[in-house]
């Protein structure tokens, strides 16, 4: 008599590492957006850099641990709305933006939804669009740049009524950056299991201090460097094209 043969039954569940980053994250968000209801702006912006360093984390750790799942990444679109779209859009309204009424609340929305426009457009390319690019400003870069602003403004105590007009600009040029056709690095090809000279890791951890001796100042310009290598990224990846297409 033939043994019945057994079915093999799908466990339901999810991989508790990445995702518990991905939840650090999120709460750092979450944090980020009462902290500046309570008017702790400069509180309110560590967080959203706290934000960023997880969501970095959570996804190479699950490629590290082969534990890449497709909750993690709808899990981890979630989070990034919350704490690189609705966040910094919050933080900053709620810095400078209020007196402008009707205004700022736009401009703050341009970025919100560029973020989310951003997320899905991520989400329906993730399997066709070339990884070592990213197409569009990356929402972290974005949340970064505003986080960075508010956070030199605040360290330096500058007039917010002077101040708030560069801030609607770079917050609505990172809401349209996002959703743009530029394409930045998204720096997948760099092997971090790999060996590197004793050199590069000499000048990766003096880059860290010189960093952290200014990390508002530093942090600032280097995600704006970021954002602006996108268009001249694009500007000479298409000019090779058509050079290439003339011979």
């Amino acid at each position: 008599m033939e043994k019945p043969e057994k079915r093999s039954i799908r466990r339901r569940g999810i991989y508790l590492l990445p995702n518990l980053l991905t939840t650090g994250a999120l709460f750092s968000g979450y944090y980020a957006i009462t902290s500046a209801i309570g008017g702790r702006y400069e509180t309110a912006v560590i967080a959203i850099f706290i934000a960023m360093i997880l969501d970095g984390l959570d996804g190479r750790v699950a490629r590290l641990t082969n534990t890449q799942s497709e909750f993690g990444v709808q899990y981890d679109s979630l989070s990034d709305m919350i704490s690189f779209g609705a966040a910094p859009a919050l933080v900053v309204y709620l810095w400078a933006f209020s007196s402008f009424g009707k205004v700022g609340l736009f401009a703050a929305f341009v970025h919100m939804a560029g973020g989310a426009l951003r997320l899905a457009r991520f989400n329906a390319q993730v399997g066709t669009a070339d990884k070592r690019y990213f197409q569009g400003l990356p929402s972290p870069a974005a949340a970064a740049i505003i986080a960075g602003f508010i956070w030199i403004c605040l360290e330096h105590g500058y007039d917010i009524d002077v101040v708030k007009y560069p801030a609607i600009a770079l917050t609505i040029s990172t809401g349209l950056l996002m959703v743009s056709n530029f394409r930045y690095s998204s720096f997948k090809e760099i092997d971090f299991r790999g060996k590197v000279p004793f050199f590069v890791a000499i000048s990766v951890m003096l880059a860290i201090a010189f960093v952290m001796t200014q990390p508002e100042t530093m942090l600032f310009l280097l995600f704006l460097g970021y954002a602006i290598s996108g268009p001249i990224v694009t500007l000479v990846m298409r000019k090779r094209r058509l050079q290439g297409r003339k011979l």
